[in-house]
């Protein structure tokens, strides 16, 4: 593989010339390489090679060649899962059993966006003048930023560039610090794919630093960003100066709602799978058990019973559903909550850092918290970490408030029997995704994004191109 700490810029390969930082694989706290930070001059070259491309053609091309690259790009993906898995496995901790089914969605989300290459149309308007023709045009924005976190940081880059290239955008991305390895083999891969110079460019580097000087670029139309609230609060505001258009996909605290008339064995594992999924290390997180206090104690014992199959273990085996967090720093801010958790609540299950072959890397077992209540800081904060919290509720309407007592507003899920009671719950949650008797289900076809803190715009399906368009109406005076 390319070495990672090399920039991809106007199709081509270039050594950092700033400083570099080493990059770590969680489950072992050793450094795998180093990794440039991108500079200024580093972050304009990347985006004149951007303007030069969509200047020189890809903002004009046929629709059918930017579904035909997708498709190529698409094929490339699928066909490398396997190294692709194994680089991000590497890199962020994850599983292999989840990176590499990432690869695999990841090529489904190309393969959607590429039918979307010669579907984005315009439309005729009729006015009340009989000798106009009025009509519209869908038009690229232009030059992309696409900022990236370290968690699903593949799956997270192709959520940006494929809507981005279906609409003629070329796209400058920045990923993580702490997982910028997968990116990179991805770029490889769009190098592979045929993809004119320029349309995408990858430069690596820091937040503060790398991060900073796209968001600031005069050269820059649109950011596209994923991450913290308080970050992407940064983002809008720093775009805001050169009124750069912004999509923000940021973080959440998810009720998941469990109703005494629900299966509660299958709650009780779902909600520690929607929870210490990547190791609680996503915005979607149902970390916020809400259950109903008339069965509040036979489904905690459930739920820490079930909490048992998710053992963190070394990644790269088939079997392991929970790797380590993505680094000493996060492991112990996760840590101090857990701590706290064992004054102010009752911890039912896990929470212990393993020891033996896992020592050495940033592992701990998926923990269960009872008795929290609503207005602990362990159910305000987004933890991003595997800790669950139970909390209870008294009814239909007790949980609704409880849910949407929160700053964020991301996801959701409703679990019960009585279909009427499914759908007001869902209506009621003001969140962007709520799922019924399931988590997790995601599709390059549906909308995912956020109400309030967790962000604005949406990814995926036929909305986020909205986001990557521009909308022209075209007046015309017949004579």
């Amino acid at each position: 593989m390319t070495s990672a700490t090399q920039h991809y810029i106007g199709g081509e390969w270039l050594e950092g010339a700033g400083d570099a930082i080493p990059t770590v694989n969680p489950a072992t706290g050793q450094g795998i390489g180093d990794i440039a930070i991108g500079t200024a001059e580093e972050v304009d070259r990347a985006i004149a090679a951007a303007r030069a491309a969509f200047e020189g053609g890809w903002g004009r091309s046929a629709p059918a060649e930017r579904r035909k690259a997708l498709l190529r790009l698409s094929q490339l993906v699928a066909e490398d899962a396997m190294e692709l898995g194994r680089v991000g496995t590497e890199d962020s901790g994850m599983p292999f059993s989840l990176t590499t089914g990432e690869a695999v969605f990841a090529a489904e989300y190309l393969e959607f966006f590429a039918g979307w290459a010669d579907r984005l149309t315009g439309e005729t308007i009729p006015l009340n003048q009989t000798e106009v023709f009025d009509y519209t045009l869908r038009e690229p924005v232009g030059v992309v930023a696409a900022i990236v976190p370290w968690n699903a940081p593949l799956s997270l880059t192709i959520w940006k560039l494929a809507p981005a290239l279906a609409a003629g955008n070329t796209i400058v991305t920045k990923p993580s610090e702490l997982a910028p390895l997968a990116p990179a083999r991805l770029v490889e891969l769009v190098a592979k794919a045929g993809l004119p110079r320029g349309v995408v460019n990858l430069v690596h580097g820091t937040g503060g630093a790398t991060g900073q000087a796209l968001i600031e670029h005069p050269g820059v139309d649109k950011v596209a960003f994923t991450g913290g609230t308080e970050t992407g609060k940064h983002v809008a505001a720093t775009a805001a100066k050169t009124l750069k258009r912004v999509s923000l996909e940021l973080g959440g605290k998810s009720a998941n709602v469990v109703f005494a008339d629900a299966d509660l064995d299958t709650a009780a594992y779902q909600a520690c799978w929607a929870c210490f999924l990547y190791t609680g290390q996503q915005c979607i997180a149902g970390s916020r058990l809400l259950v109903e206090r008339a069965v509040e104690e036979e489904f905690t014992e459930k739920v820490a019973g079930a909490a048992g199959a998710f053992v963190a273990g070394d990644p790269m085996q088939p079997a392991t559903q929970v790797g380590p967090l993505i680094s000493e720093r996060q492991l112990d801010r996760v840590l101090g909550f857990v701590e706290e958790a064992r004054s102010t609540a009752r911890v039912l299950a896990g929470g212990d850092r393993p020891g033996g072959e896992l020592a050495g890397g940033y592992f701990l077992q998926p923990a269960v918290i009872g008795g929290v209540t609503n207005e602990m800081r362990l159910a305000r904060e987004e933890v991003f970490g595997p800790v669950l919290s139970i909390i209870p509720f008294d009814d239909e309407a007790d949980a609704i408030r409880i849910a949407n007592d929160t700053p964020y507003g991301l996801a959701g899920g409703v679990w019960t029997n009585d279909v009427n009671k499914a759908h007001r719950v869902a209506r009621a949650i003001r969140a962007g995704t709520i799922w019924v008797n399931s988590w997790h289900g995601l599709n390059p076809a549906t909308p995912f994004g956020g109400y309030k803190a967790s962000g604005m715009g949406r990814e995926g399906g036929r909305e986020v191109l909205a986001s990557y368009t521009e909308t022209k109406n075209v007046y015309v005076q017949l004579r």
